[in-house]
């Protein structure tokens, strides 16, 4: 007699992209999970590799453009649905979101949206949702300006942080929100030891994968499309890793020089550790830390794949006395910090849901310990690179000037260069300059 399986029905049925995206969001919007976290649950049900590529687009773009559909749901509703029914409230936002922004033939995303509901056990929505979406393709002149009017007060963003970006950046927070609400280029980094930018952008159109070099970088590519990292010309072979172009910029405002010992902080998934190597002249020397001991792993993966060579350590960035890997100073520290992540919401639209005005104090506390804990083990006449992908002067130009005030042997060193916004002290670079997300740069000397 067989063995008898516990596994029910549910738990083994195939699911299609929309059923798999309405779980991802859910769990995002109801649950307050990070998207990536929240993907990674049911790619095991999906049927192949398109099908995992669709359901990325439409749960990153619908959190992109989330309070525009909000706001037309709201507007083709005849009265609210009940709380009980959020997934139908995600499902017309997913079907809303697919007539607006995506090659899917109309009719094909109104009748794959509705059947999902059959799948989900609410055949009452089906009727609702087919009603919903066909009446938006009949009158969506006039709903999306009726939307755009109601939600021109927010600019895609919550409240508190428009508020925040008009005060910090008065002339241009709207292009900023704007481009916060926009898809992101897919951005490469080519691995300079092994070819140069141009021969890998040649490779790239030989498979019919057109890009462009990224101003002010070396070796930065943007991808007029994306697509699966195995479509990528000689990407297991090391050939080229994914990141963004102003995290590009770090290694050039390192200023390293042969022989140097390297600290690079917080420093997974390691793409800044991988370029300093792939950058960095003779015989200097690198040590990577993060505090998460599977995020180091992945670390390791990363080099391993880029035949590069680092010292691995788990690590608190907050706490190095008597660290192994602290034992001597550093000729230069990277200390790209945990922060709200508001210059990257393009990339990570879960940001604009999760995050909340009170964590930025929290945030800006711990990035003021981790500076002062790896100061003392910063040679004299090193550098200390400090980095944020966030937008806000609290964690950013204030923090340095804190720094300043509370360390006599410490004074700024002008980043000069002809990419990003001078600030009060260091150097942004917004997002949408140049196809680059928001970063920000500010390198202390100890004197």
């Amino acid at each position: 007699m067989g063995a008898r399986s516990d596994a029910s029905p549910a738990a083994v049925r195939r699911i299609d992209a929309r059923e798999a995206a309405v779980e991802v969001l859910l769990g995002v919007l109801s649950e307050g999970r990070r998207l990536e976290d929240a993907l990674a649950v049911p790619q095991s049900r999906l049927g192949d590799r398109r099908d995992r590529g669709l359901v990325q687009e439409l749960c990153y773009g619908t959190l992109r453009r989330l309070e525009q559909l909000q706001q037309l749901s709201e507007n083709l509703l005849v009265r609210p649905l009940r709380r009980k029914d959020r997934d139908v409230a995600v499902l017309i936002m997913l079907g809303l979101y697919q007539l607006l922004y995506t090659r899917v033939p109309s009719h094909a995303a109104v009748a794959a949206t509705v059947e999902v509901a059959r799948n989900r056990g609410k055949p009452w929505a089906v009727g609702l949702l087919n009603a919903i979406l066909r009446s938006f393709l009949r009158r969506q002149d006039e709903l999306l300006h009726s939307a755009q009017v109601a939600s021109e007060s927010s600019w895609g963003l919550p409240a508190w942080l428009r508020t925040e970006l008009e005060r910090a950046w008065p002339a241009r927070w709207k292009r900023i929100a704007l481009s916060l609400s926009e898809r992101p280029p897919m951005s490469l980094r080519v691995n300079l030891r092994r070819l140069d930018r141009e021969a890998y952008l040649e490779a790239c159109e030989k498979i019919g994968l057109s890009g462009r070099a990224i101003p002010f970088t070396d070796a930065g590519v943007h991808l007029a499309e994306t697509c699966d990292l195995a479509d990528l010309p000689g990407f297991e072979d090391g050939w080229a890793s994914v990141q963004d172009g102003a995290a590009q910029l770090t290694a050039g405002v390192l200023g390293l020089a042969p022989g140097q010992r390297v600290l690079d902080a917080c420093a997974a998934p390691g793409g800044k550790t991988c370029q300093i190597l792939e950058t960095a002249p003779q015989g200097v020397r690198v040590t990577a830390i993060d505090i998460d001991a599977e995020r180091v792993e992945r670390m390791r993966e990363n080099l391993r794949r880029l035949r590069l060579q680092a010292e691995l350590a788990v690590g608190d960035a907050t706490d190095p006395i008597g660290a192994s890997w602290a034992r001597r100073p550093f000729d230069r520290i990277l200390l790209d910090v945990p922060c709200s992540a508001t210059g990257v919401i393009r990339r990570h639209p879960d940001v604009k849901r999760l995050r909340r005005p009170g964590d930025i104090p929290g945030l800006a506390e711990r990035q003021t310990r981790m500076l002062d804990a790896l100061w003392p083990i910063l040679a004299e006449g090193g550098r200390l690179l400090y980095v944020t992908c966030s937008l806000l002067p609290a964690e950013n130009e204030t923090q340095i000037f804190d720094f300043l005030e509370r360390h006599s042997d410490a004074r700024e060193q002008v980043i000069s260069v002809s990419w990003g916004h001078s600030r009060n002290a260091g150097r942004q670079v917004l997002p949408g300059d140049e196809g680059m997300d928001g970063f920000y740069f500010a390198c202390l000397e100890k004197r």
